[in-house]
């Protein structure tokens, strides 16, 4: 976070007064877009109403429960400095702080002198991110000082990805693209565990994300220059926001399932002209105009998530979700609206299951200690991030990270989140798939490959574990081409845009809260032609020498590429070691 976030304001548009704006889907994207409306379009807050299936607004952004019973956090997100689109919102909404400090269970207010941006910096420049055991196999061995461990093919392959078009990559997958031995090296397991992304998945993601994110390639072994919120992104993010808007009027529709939109096509123009929808029910039609914004997020990573404890497992869920039962809908209308079908069509490929751990007074505190030499109730990172056990089968990864996670979490409680990304392999101790474990077999795999077999029964009496499968969390890396995704605001709309992570921007990354943010503000922008204030540029730094230079010499760690290598790679041939 190292520029200037001012406070510009876009000038007034004439006739704002007479729009109103419906926003589909409870998420980040639209938060952001509700504030964006506000904030920059002018709109006042009770024109605007947020429709969600759900009882509770944040999407992917959850943070739930309490010490009695266990916390949950679905996923987290790691964030960096140069997340523009995000840091320019949350300059502008102010956190959250107990009315009376002395009292956890008192009311949150607004704190006028701290912005969620403030927040945030403020708790990464007292505790900066770094990994203390990022890489272990061998039930608990550490790997002190992980290189990427790149051979000269590797490297050519890697600097041939950033020079191959998109279009020419086509629906090529990781595994497609990449020598086998590629995925025997640390660098793929730092990849891999970071970002969830599979062998099966979308090289052209793979390539987005190496130049998004170059500048942070010199330490990927370490997550330095990572962020994270002071608590669980719900709390630290989405109450603030929530409340910012509440306090402007916004109206949040909660259980209320919209199923269709009617859209009238006339000459290549696309209107919204109804939004149907369910509640409590039966259902209703809401009457649309031109004057009438409708923003819809098309897909959802956590649709259809499903939780289990510590005695049941996680079931997965197979059905198609309601949100992408809408995209479906709304896509049968014209080739504009993209192809759901390449995104939630195939979720073992797009699944993985992650669980939750609530120790209370655990011995849990002291494995965690052994590992990374910080006292998991410092208040500070104690993990810095996810440690990765490169011989699981299941490739599993947990992080512990500064406690509390919830502001009405007790002090003697640690709350731990892991995942495995192969739900249908058997286990290294645990002779079940992962996907067929409850909470306690999910831990006590956990803790053997920790090297903690030993203290599994002693743990266990101090912990709950809650299991979560998420069918569709990776969806947004399946291989794709131009058009499948929809572009923000399709070709001729005049009343509608999409967001989220199943929308088309140049240059950004899925999987992100940014891009979901960027995609709120593009939408904002562009149908209320808001000209005299830009959407913030996706960050150029793989553009700058210095960056290049640094994760050239991260990449080569003291090899030299094979000037031969290249050549062939930019024809598109797979190159085997020999």
């Amino acid at each position: 976070m190292t520029g200037t976030y001012e406070n510009v304001i876009a000038s007034k548009k004439p006739g704002i007064e007479q729009k109103s704006a419906f926003l589909i889907g409870g998420g980040i994207a639209s938060l952001a877009a509700a504030a964006y409306l506000i904030r920059d379009g002018h709109m006042v807050g009770e024109k605007i109403t947020i429709l969600e299936q759900r009882d509770v607004m944040g999407g992917s952004l959850d943070g739930s429960g309490n010490a009695t019973d266990g916390y949950i956090m679905r996923g987290g997100r790691e964030m960096e400095a140069h997340y523009e689109c995000t840091w320019d919102l949350f300059a502008h909404i102010p956190a959250l702080m107990l009315k009376d400090p002395t009292n956890q269970a008192s009311e949150l207010v607004p704190n006028p002198d701290l912005t969620v941006l403030k927040e945030i910096r403020d708790i990464n420049q007292w505790d900066p991110n770094s990994a203390k055991c990022r890489l272990m196999s061998d039930c608990g061995k550490p790997d002190l000082n992980p290189s990427l461990g790149l051979s000269p093919i590797h490297v050519a392959e890697l600097t041939a990805l950033l020079l191959i078009s998109e279009e020419e990559l086509g629906k090529k997958t990781v595994e497609s693209y990449f020598s086998d031995s590629y995925f025997e090296t640390n660098m793929w397991y730092f990849w891999t565990s970071m970002f969830a992304m599979e062998k099966w998945h979308s090289v052209v993601e793979m390539k987005r994300y190496m130049q998004r994110f170059m500048h942070l390639m010199p330490t990927m072994s370490k997550l330095e220059k990572i962020l994270f919120t002071t608590y669980n992104q719900y709390e630290s993010m989405v109450l603030p926001l929530q409340n910012w808007l509440k306090s402007e009027g916004v109206r949040f529709d909660l259980n209320t399932q919209v199923t269709d939109l009617d859209i009238e096509i006339v000459n290549n123009e696309k209107t919204v002209t109804a939004i149907h929808l369910l509640r409590g029910g039966s259902s209703e039609t809401i009457a649309t105009t031109v004057n009438d914004l409708v923003f819809v997020t098309n897909g959802s990573m956590t649709e259809n998530s499903n939780t289990g404890d510590n005695n049941k497992p996680a079931i997965l869920n197979r059905e198609v979700g309601a949100c992408w039962n809408l995209w479906k809908n709304i896509a049968a209308k014209d080739p504009a609206f993209g192809n759901p079908e390449v995104f939630c069509s195939d979720i073992d490929k797009s699944k993985f299951l992650s669980f939750t751990i609530t120790a209370t007074d655990s011995p849990i505190a002291d494995v965690l200690k052994n590992f990374t030499g910080v006292d998991p109730y410092s208040g500070k990172a104690v993990t810095g991030g996810i440690m990765t056990i490169k011989d699981s089968k299941w490739l599993m990864s947990a992080t512990c990270n500064r406690q509390p996670q919830f502001r009405d979490q007790p002090k003697n409680v640690l709350v731990i989140w892991a995942y495995g990304l192969f739900a249908d392999a058997e286990g290294d101790f645990v002779h079940k798939k992962m996907s067929d474990c409850n909470g306690e077999e999910l831990l006590s795999e956990l803790l053997y490959h920790w090297g903690a077999k030993d203290q599994i029964p002693a743990i266990m009496k101090t912990v709950k574990v809650i299991p979560c499968m998420m069918p569709y969390i990776t969806s947004q890396f399946m291989p794709r081409v131009k058009g499948e995704r929809p572009d923000v605001v399709p070709r001729g709309s005049k009343n509608f845009a999409f967001l989220g992570q199943f929308v088309e921007i140049p240059d950004d990354c899925v999987f992100t809260v940014e891009y979901s943010v960027r995609s709120a503000i593009m939408a904002v922008y562009t149908l209320l032609g808001i000209t005299d204030k830009a959407v913030p540029e996706v960050s150029p730094t793989r553009f700058d020498v210095r960056t290049i230079i640094q994760a050239t010499e991260t990449m080569c760690d003291g090899i030299i590429p094979n000037e031969y290598l290249l050549p062939h790679l930019l024809k598109g041939t797979k190159l085997q070691e020999s």
